[in-house]
């Protein structure tokens, strides 16, 4: 496995590049398998019907990407990733899965990107909005190049609440997370995620940050007693593009 860059910023690509051989490993470990539950859950939240165009930011390993392209034979995914350690391991998988025509893989940054208004039927992003330096910009972006009435599917980790259950889901990411994650990827990311998770501002938070970038927010579902959360949204009616070409 590569050494991470060691003046690689925290959830930077070049981070990521460092613990990719073992990242679904160490995710499916970490959470129990519910990660596979949550996207199944985003895929279903997007309401694709007859649409044919996906874009999933911070794609990853494509485990998203994948999950749409099996529940919708029809739908052709764009995944973009800022780390070509991920987009390396996500290659492999999509030939093992015989998807290398549905789903095309491309470095890219949530924060500029490179396709003209409207240009997707929807837009997704699980585990990733958390580590853009300006989720504004990202944000902006994802109300920009999904179509009018599209859906735009955010699912992150979030800072767990409540009591008895929320302590011990608090104390899990705190303290487990990143010990089990260290352990297993021989690597400190994993601390960075406990930090990551505590910064991210709470549900209701988000969702006005959601609002003031352009989108409606239609769903605000916090799954696994508030771990994860998902967001989605359509582009606002009063929203204007950029005019930016691909």
């Amino acid at each position: 496995m590569a050494n991470v860059n060691a003046g690689a910023r925290e959830g930077s690509g070049a981070m990521f590049d460092g613990i990719a051989a073992r990242y679904d490993m160490v995710n499916r470990i970490m959470s129990f398998g519910l990660d596979r539950r949550w996207r199944d859950r985003t895929v279903r939240s997007l309401e694709l019907g007859d649409k044919t165009r996906v874009l999933d930011l911070a794609t990853g390993t494509a485990d998203l990407a994948i999950a749409i392209a099996r529940k919708h034979e029809a739908v052709r995914v764009t995944g973009t990733d800022p780390s070509p350690g991920m987009l390396d391991v996500a290659a492999t998988k999509l030939t093992r899965f015989h998807l290398s025509e549905r789903i095309t893989l491309a470095a890219g940054d949530a924060r500029q990107l490179d396709f003209p208004d409207s240009a997707f039927d929807a837009v997704s992003i699980a585990f990733g909005i958390r580590n853009v330096p300006d989720r504004g910009a990202a944000l902006r972006e994802m109300s920009r190049v999904c179509r009018p009435g599209g859906r735009v599917a955010i699912l992150e980790l979030c800072e767990p609440d409540g009591a008895l259950l929320g302590t011990l889901a608090r104390f899990y990411v705190h303290t487990v997370v990143p010990r089990i994650g260290a352990f297993l990827s021989r690597m400190p990311a994993y601390q960075y995620l406990q930090r990551s998770i505590a910064a991210f501002p709470s549900p209701g938070v988000f969702a006005d940050e959601m609002r003031g970038a352009g989108l409606d927010v239609l769903e605000v579902t916090p799954l696994t007693f508030g771990a994860c959360c998902l967001f989605v949204a359509t582009p606002s009616s009063s929203s204007t593009g950029s005019g930016k070409a691909s």
